[in-house]
């Protein structure tokens, strides 16, 4: 009972961050859900059985309050639950063990690439009516993030969200709903190549469930937080935590001096603090000169 208490709250806390920043879902999940031992396959096909109907709830809501780019997501899902299907069957057939310091790795990059972008390359634009994604565009996005979302049990929100944000004059709410949205067919998709390769019997329905719930619990509420904390710290907290949870499976797994391993938490979580910090103090440093201009 208090695993599946556990569950829920990963769920939960997995469901916030994706739902405020439109990504991370499976990366904070997969990433937990290791720390238990997890094999990464059946953590994987785990996380993906909950993102169908924690991701419906999402897109609904988005939906709801015109935040989806139709035509983006039409052209996203199709190479997107392509490449999930063949990232779930490529990774129910790697070993447990052999597989998981190598999908702490990919985690890992992710939580680099989703710290960095929101430190140092984050933008405040002018919003634009849609998002401007071509056929030609859509196509490999979808696939290399589909694929990453399936192998890594995440990778689709911190790929295609900091893509589509890149673009000048994008609307951050619109591409974090289209992306959210799409990412109910990439949770199909990928679920359907796990239990095709895994079997229903591998999946614990249990932990499966409370996952749900805590992300059911969460989606309106990361719909409140959205409004509420800068897109730009959530970033920074997102890909910190990311880096943190995922250094452990891969010091203990390829160092063997066991002194280095506070030394190497110690260094991560300082510089994290230190990106916390800088990045309050960016917020209200352009938070104080748009206050000046006002006044002036």
């Amino acid at each position: 009972m208090k695993k599946l208490l556990i569950f829920a709250f990963i769920g939960l806390l997995a469901q916030l961050i994706d739902g405020a920043l439109g990504m991370a879902y499976g990366v904070t999940s997969t990433t937990l859900l290791l720390t238990f031992g997890i094999a990464p396959a059946v953590a994987s096909a785990s996380v993906h059985l909950a993102e169908v109907v924690t991701t419906a709830a999402s897109g609904a809501s988005h939906i709801k309050f015109g935040n989806v780019d139709k035509q983006t997501f039409y052209r996203l899902i199709i190479p997107g639950s392509i490449g999930a299907f063949l990232g779930a069957t490529f990774l129910s057939h790697l070993p447990g063990d052999l597989a998981k310091p190598y999908i702490s790795l990919f985690l890992l990059l992710l939580g680099v690439y989703v710290l960095i972008r929101f430190l140092f390359k984050f933008r405040q634009t002018e919003e634009k009516k849609g998002i401007e994604l071509s056929r030609k565009q859509s196509i490999p996005l979808g696939l290399i993030a589909g694929f990453a979302d399936a192998t890594g049990g995440g990778g689709w929100g911190p790929i295609a969200t900091p893509v589509l944000l890149s673009k000048k004059g994008m609307s951050p709410r619109k591409v974090v709903g289209t992306v959210d949205t799409s990412e109910f067919a990439i949770a199909i998709s990928a679920t359907l190549g796990f239990l095709i390769s895994l079997g229903w019997e591998e999946v614990n329905w249990l932990w499966v469930g409370a996952l749900m719930v805590g992300g059911i619990i969460a989606a309106p509420i990361a719909a409140w937080l959205v409004q509420k904390i800068h897109a730009q710290l959530m970033g920074v907290l997102v890909g910190g935590f990311i880096i943190l949870v995922n250094a452990r499976t891969i010091v203990t797994t390829w160092i063997d001096q066991e002194f280095v391993y506070p030394y190497v938490y110690i260094s991560i979580a300082l510089i994290w603090i230190v990106a916390i910090f800088y990045t309050v103090s960016k917020i209200r440093n352009v938070t104080n000169v748009k206050q000046a201009d006002i006044n002036s």
